[in-house]
């Protein structure tokens, strides 16, 4: 068994996991400063409140096994991304806060303001940390040469902004799925401004990649790989639109699946551009990966805690499921 490629399929999927779950509560938050009144807001909180802080238990196991099983790979990366990383941590913390003081103070506008802020902060800093990543880290002797401001440049601002629609998008689809009436139909017509956003940012990171890195030029257009690889964007615009069509027709489940599989879409884009390395354009999954010892080590411990979360999120899902009525906060 190859163990590096298997703890690189459960960090995949810890983060995929985490995008989708996670996503829509952060989009949540972007949608905020759009609401109509404090009622619509308590409502879009309320219908996130019951799960927000389980799904991001995916993001921690991803990042466990990230350390654990390719220690080289963290230590390279985590300091080229500090200050995003930081950023990110922080306003986590200050959306996480916002979610309790929100329903216990006098005056929630504040927190509203604090969720906000922490929400659409968080997205982008997730985006450019991806857009940082995937432009490339400088590595010499096995760590990291470059300065503290190499993530930013034009991919990573692109990704960030990229992130925050999205996220917003599946945050719009959430609210379609779990409120009703007047905020429903507002979440709609985001939803369909959003779509149409979202795969404007893909187009442009598209556009971005390949012209900056050769690699990826040549894996996207080299022979006829353009022919076998066409599937993943035509199938991502058509997603879009599907979810775009659906907002406008009335479906109620459809557009928030059809934009976690728009996410889905972009994830395998980005993997096709980036396979096999884990640090662009430096080191392999197997450069980077820990000892074997090591790694059967880290899937034992993943084994146990993998099926754990699953069912944890699951069974929260399915007691938290329906229409959002009087609120998770309400007594």
């Amino acid at each position: 068994m190859d163990l590096a490629l298997v703890s690189a399929a459960v960090i995949a999927l810890g983060v995929l996991v985490y995008i989708v779950l996670d996503g829509f509560d952060l989009g949540i938050g972007v949608l905020f400063v759009v609401a109509p009144d404090a009622e619509a807001r308590a409502v879009m909180m309320n219908s996130v409140a019951p799960v927000w802080d389980g799904n991001e238990t995916w993001l921690i196991l991803g990042g466990a096994v990230l350390f654990a099983a390719f220690p080289l790979a963290y230590a390279v990366a985590l300091p080229a991304l500090y200050i995003p990383l930081m950023l990110m941590l922080m306003a986590l913390v200050f959306r996480g806060v916002s979610f309790e003081l929100r329903f216990k103070a006098a005056n929630p506008r504040p927190w509203d303001f604090a969720f906000a802020i922490g929400s659409t902060v968080a997205a982008f800093m997730q985006g450019a940390m991806l857009g940082g990543l995937v432009a490339g880290i400088k590595v010499e002797n096995n760590a990291f040469a470059g300065g503290p401001f190499d993530w930013v440049t034009p991919l990573s601002i692109a990704a960030g902004l990229g992130v925050v629609a999205g996220y917003a998008l599946l945050g719009a689809c959430w609210l379609v799925l779990k409120t009703e009436g007047n905020l429903q139909a507002r979440a709609r017509v985001w939803g369909r401004w959003l779509a149409a956003g979202v795969l404007v940012a893909m187009g442009i990171v598209s556009l971005i990649t390949p012209l900056d890195h050769p690699q990826v030029a040549a894996r996207w257009f080299a022979g006829l790989n353009f022919l076998y690889l066409a599937p993943v964007p035509v199938a991502a615009a058509l997603v879009a639109f599907l979810a775009w069509r659906g907002l406008g027709r009335g479906a109620e489940r459809a557009p928030f699946f059809l934009a976690a599989l728009l996410f889905l879409l972009g994830y395998a884009g980005i993997a096709i551009s980036l396979w096999p390395y884990i640090v662009p354009y430096r080191l392999t999954i197997w450069a980077a990966a820990a000892p074997p010892a090591s790694q059967a080590f880290t899937l034992i411990g993943a084994a146990v805690a993998l099926p754990m979360v699953a069912i944890y999120t699951v069974y929260a899902y399915r007691v938290f499921r329906g229409k959002v009525s009087e609120g998770y906060h309400a007594h």
